[in-house]
């Protein structure tokens, strides 16, 4: 039935709907599978995972790596095996190679290694190309390689002499691992965490019980032949997925949304996020807060929010900028300040793109299971290294242009309390002036 529902809506005469319009007919009649988000805290499971085949012989032309010499350590026997045929200082290099830390490293490793070393039905043994067998880390690695770096499988494969499918095979491994042993490293906020957050967000720019920062960045895609892939046409006539994400002052992600098509505006996205439900139910962000001071909204109370561009409706827990030309002084230096304060998620956004770059070029096929559960594992992984304190080695990688030739949204949504509430808020941040609070 579902599926018969999908055909018709992308085969019937829709002419007459708007362009994101379609997509949302296709959100109304699909399972919920199609958004990860950390409310819900599980993977996507929309796709069948791909039967394990044997490994297929190595395409012709392609030369195993020489076998590497007995060493003490893993990385100087990985090493030789990655720099077989074009040897580079960097090539021996770990945290040149992949951008983290041995000791992140072994941490990710020691997270999912009950899931590589358990011998279950499935269980395989994956070679190099002189028949060693990849133990633990050079699995890891391999995986790693992968995502961080976005060759594909083809030019991996040759780098060890073995066979584009094994690499696949591996990488999904490693990811399934992770979908199910770092799901702590992606959550939202317990209320010790949340106090901590609020504190950074008015230390940076004085902004009051914020709680966060929203915004979305298109995952681009090579065109596509399949029915329907005109749905992932985005409003620049790009192939694109959106991923949306929410992010604290640490550049953590805390929130995640994506599998949606391009053709979504944000705001609509936004709508059909379990986020937006529970906090409309008044389930999330529902603490308050009395504005210190004296003189004019001093005593007033403000809910927690988390902040967003003009693409977003002004909500009592989502607020926007001032929208206009001419603004008062006050307004003018609040939108100043929540400009600033939303660089936190343009920096998270350009530095996730940045690092994994998987991600980054139009790698992937339309394709709504697989390369939503890679943005998760990206996701995950970027705040494991933020939690093990390997974030700095990355701060001056990226600037925060994370979606560049993309026009700005507007929406003339505007909840009437959140127009008094971000009134208030604009009031007491006007009140400080150029200072801080300390």
């Amino acid at each position: 039935m579902l599926e018969a529902l999908n055909n018709w809506v992308f085969s019937s005469d829709l002419g007459g709907l708007l362009p994101q319009q379609p997509c949302l007919l296709l959100w109304l009649i699909s399972p919920p599978e199609l958004a990860i988000s950390s409310l819900v805290m599980a993977p996507l499971r929309g796709a069948k995972r791909r039967k394990r085949h044997p490994e297929k012989a190595l395409p012709a032309g392609v030369t195993a790596p020489m076998p590497p010499p007995d060493a003490a350590d893993w990385w100087d026997s990985f090493s030789r095996r990655l720099a077989a045929g074009h040897y580079s200082k960097e090539s021996q290099n770990f945290e040149s190679v992949f951008r983290m830390s041995r000791k992140t490293f072994d941490y990710i490793c020691a997270l999912i290694s009950g899931d590589f070393s358990r011998k279950t039905q499935g269980f395989r043994n994956f070679r190099f190309g002189d028949k060693t067998i990849l133990g633990l880390e050079d699995q890891v690695a391999v995986a790693l390689l992968r995502l961080t770096t976005g060759e594909s499988l083809l030019s991996i494969g040759n780098r060890f002499g073995m066979n584009h499918s094994a690499i696949s095979n591996i990488t999904w491994k490693f990811i399934e691992s992770l979908e199910d042993r770092a799901i702590s490293h992606l959550k939202w906020p317990d209320p010790e965490e949340m106090a901590t957050i609020k504190a950074k967000f008015e230390k940076l720019q004085g902004l009051p019980n914020c709680c966060g920062a929203i915004d979305t960045t298109h995952i681009l895609m090579c065109s596509s032949a399949q029915p329907n892939s005109n749905v992932w046409l985005d409003g620049e006539n790009r192939n694109s997925m959106v991923l949306q994400a929410i992010v604290d002052p640490d550049l953590r992600f805390r929130d995640i949304v994506s599998g949606w098509p391009g053709s979504l505006d944000d705001s609509c996205i936004l709508r059909t996020s379990g986020f937006y439900k529970v906090c409309e139910k008044g389930a999330r962000l529902e603490g308050q807060m009395e504005l210190p001071g004296d003189g004019e909204g001093a005593g007033s109370v403000v809910r927690e929010y988390i902040i967003g561009d003009t693409s977003y409706p002004l909500l009592p827990w989502l607020m926007t900028p001032y929208q206009g030309r001419d603004l008062s002084p006050a307004k003018a230096e609040f939108n100043r300040r929540h400009t600033a304060a939303r660089m936190v998620v343009h920096g998270a956004m350009a530095r996730l793109k940045e690092r994994w770059q998987v991600l980054k070029g139009e790698l992937w096929r339309p394709d709504k299971h697989r390369l939503p559960r890679i943005i998760y594992a990206c996701c995950l992984l970027t705040n494991i290294m933020i939690d093990r304190g390997d974030s700095e080695r990355n701060r001056t990688s990226a600037g925060h242009n994370h979606d560049d030739g993309y026009m700005q949204q507007f929406s003339d949504v505007a909840d009437e309390g959140a127009v008094a509430q971000r009134d208030m808020i604009c009031q007491y941040v006007s009140r400080l002036g150029s200072k801080l609070p300390e």
